[in-house]
């Protein structure tokens, strides 16, 4: 893009439809506002500005996004909206307008780089507006694109067409790039004579034919890519897309995924090759894998940062990194800044909560491991708690190395068990235990050195 670019996004929609509390561009699939991809194509395809319109909801929100927001207080259309936004930008000189709507999350990159790049002058003659167009399937409440030989002449809303006109299936998708200038002008003769009361920014095109300024059409390839959300049906329908989508990134960056359809996928994750993920797994918020891992079935990571040759089976994973070689599951926790070193076994009904475990050690069956540390090659044994709250705050137990901890073993921190110790089964350990002692009852006390 030579010229300089701005993109205006319209977001200021009530969105009654949504049935939310929640601003319709908040609403989420696959793990990111719809806006957050609107703004990611745009930046994509080198917009140099972008300024969102808001209401006062998402006025509150929108610094999260790294845009300015620019607040519609009164929604009296898309015109409107537009008129709002240019009045608070600075003019500039033979610049461009990208308008995009912020509730159309299927958006590509290359349909913004299409239309802008439409704008170039063909034949000597500049268009005034390049706007994005798309095939439909019938019927469909989408305005009709009339043309008149190659350029735009019109576009006629449903309300309005004659039956001739109901079966074009060109329709509009909702995308421009105008010439500023033009728009400017434009933009401030439309008038609200209609039966809404409102300023329609497609008034602008006939307005353009009518001067003889054209108006070209650039047609996108799917009209899923330009699907505007208006219920949480729609959004079911793009967030399967999406994820559709992101299934076939990763898919063709080496990764196998035994089935999409049951595989719910984020943007900005990091996958290494080789790694098998299998149905009914969810992997969300940055998080990264690495090679010849096998995830799943029904496996939850979230913010997990994950080593090579890891397997993880129905379990969960939040906040916590785990290194390599290291089985977890099935059906164990790990959560809240959980680290794991290499060779580490978590195995089922095992949670691990703000715990350190160093390499080698083996939790197999139905623990609890919370504000732990345990050294390298330590055993801990079935039904083993580590209770770690008093009741007013939490307190930690340090397990040494080549410790062995027996089974229902309850450990009362804060507490210490020395290198190479070991507690009995059903042992309650409430005073530190000395390197190599063996404990046993309740509370523990030292059994006989043999």
């Amino acid at each position: 893009m030579m010229k300089r670019t701005r993109a205006i996004v319209l977001a200021a929609g009530q969105g009654t439809r949504m049935r939310s509390a929640v601003p319709k561009v908040l609403h989420e699939l696959c793990g990111r506002p719809m806006l957050w991809y609107v703004l990611r194509a745009l930046r994509a395809a080198g917009v140099d500005e972008i300024v969102v319109v808001t209401n006062d909801e998402l006025e509150r929100r929108i610094a999260d996004f790294g845009v300015r927001g620019i607040l519609q207080q009164e929604q009296l259309g898309t015109g409107h909206a537009v008129q709002v936004a240019l009045r608070v930008l600075p003019v500039q000189r033979d610049g461009r307008v990208v308008i995009a709507y912020g509730d159309m999350p299927l958006v590509h990159e290359e349909i913004f780089r299409g239309v802008v790049g439409s704008l170039e002058p063909a034949d000597g003659t500049a268009p005034a507006l390049a706007m994005v167009t798309v095939k439909m399937p019938l019927p469909s409440n989408f305005g009709r694109v009339i043309r008149r030989g190659h350029d735009v002449e019109r576009i006629v809303e449903v309300r309005d067409a004659t039956p001739d006109e109901l079966g074009v299936d060109e329709m509009n998708a909702g995308i421009y790039a105008y010439d500023e200038a033009a728009l400017r002008d434009s933009v401030d003769r439309l008038r609200n004579d209609n039966a809404q009361h409102e300023y329609y920014l497609t008034d602008t095109i006939q307005d353009f034919a009518s001067a003889g300024k054209r108006v070209v059409p650039v047609m996108a390839t799917d009209h899923l890519h330009v699907l505007g959300i208006n219920d949480r049906v729609e959004l079911a329908q793009a967030r399967k897309e999406m994820n559709r989508r992101l299934c076939v990134q990763y898919m063709r960056d080496g990764v196998t995924i035994i089935d999409p359809e049951a595989t719910y996928l984020e943007p900005e994750l990091r996958i290494g090759r080789d790694t098998v993920i299998y149905p009914n797994s969810t992997i969300g918020r940055l998080s990264e894998i690495g090679e010849q891992c096998v995830i799943g079935p029904n496996a939850r990571l979230s913010n997990a940062r994950i080593g090579d040759r890891v397997a993880i089976r129905e379990s969960v994973i939040i906040d916590s990194e785990l290194g390599s070689d290291i089985n977890v599951g099935p059906f164990a926790h790990l959560r809240d800044q959980t680290v794991l070193a290499d060779g580490v076994h978590i195995g089922n009904f095992v949670e691990v909560k703000n715990s350190k475990l160093a390499k080698g050690v083996k939790a197999s069956h139905l623990s609890y491991l919370g504000d732990a540390e345990v050294g390298e090659n330590s055993n801990i044994g079935a039904g083993t708690i580590t209770c770690n709250y008093d009741g007013v705050r939490k307190n930690k137990t340090t397990i040494g190395r080549n410790v062995f901890i027996g089974s229902n073993s309850s450990l009362i921190a804060p507490v210490t068990i020395g290198d190479g110790a070991l507690t009995g089964a059903s042992s309650v350990v409430t005073k530190d235990v000395p390197p190599g002692e063996r404990v046993a009852g309740n509370p523990a006390r030292p059994l006989p050195k043999k």
